[in-house]
């Protein structure tokens, strides 16, 4: 049986006709690296609006790094979220989430130089903000990523996701102004079954579409 997208820039197709509905003055549009990169710049191009990265990054537990304690989210002052219940159950050592911090927080720093170079983050302040990713399974970077953005200012934050699981949509809608999901299955195993192609998204691809993307369209 077929997959729902082709590849994640086809996802992106998709939901830019969705967003084709919402009434979005002069936005943004802002990407979580690395897979969330080519859906977003389907959607900048045909919202005509920019594109620009936020840079999320889940807190792992202990010997489980794909196991989320929280996420942390840029910024002049990074936002950090921890989910309370799971640092009990996994019980970290003294010291341990503020080493976790600062490892994701100079990998953030790392990838931004990366991505952008000594390029300053768009400004968001006022603005409208469409926020994208390939696919969520908890919303835990998600929510830091939304809440990073009213740190920053945004006026409205727009949600838009090609596929995520139904109680994660429900639990953010706290968060966004607008949320644009295009699959929102009751249950979820991974976001990658549900594209035909889910290879891993490249950094060079990543700066190969930002670059892209702030070319002036012919």
């Amino acid at each position: 049986m077929a997959a729902d997208f082709r590849d994640r820039r086809d996802a992106g197709r998709q939901i830019a006709a969705r967003l084709a509905g919402l009434r979005l003055e002069h936005p943004v549009v802002l990407a979580l690296p690395r897979g969330g990169v080519p859906v977003a710049y389907e959607v900048a191009r045909a919202l005509d609006a920019p594109l620009d990265i936020l840079l999320v990054r889940k807190l792992g537990a202990p010997s489980q790094k794909e196991f989320g304690i929280g996420a942390i989210a840029e910024g002049r002052a990074p936002v950090v979220l921890l989910d309370d219940q799971l640092v009990r159950l996994v019980a970290p050592p003294p010291g341990y989430v503020e080493e976790e911090i600062a490892r994701e927080m100079a990998e953030m720093t790392r990838r931004r130089d990366r991505y952008a170079g000594a390029r300053e983050p768009v400004d968001v302040s006022g603005r409208t903000v469409v926020l994208v990713d390939d696919g969520i399974a908890t919303g835990g970077t998600a929510r830091a990523a939304l809440r990073a953005l009213r740190q920053r200012g945004a006026a409205r934050v727009v949600l838009a996701v090609p596929v995520a699981a139904a109680e994660s949509v429900a639990g953010l809608r706290q968060e966004a102004d607008d949320i644009v999901c295009l699959l929102a299955p009751e249950r979820m195993n991974a976001v990658g079954n549900f594209y035909d192609d889910f290879s891993p998204t490249a950094d060079q691809e990543v700066t190969d579409l930002l670059e892209a993307a702030r070319r002036p369209s012919i």
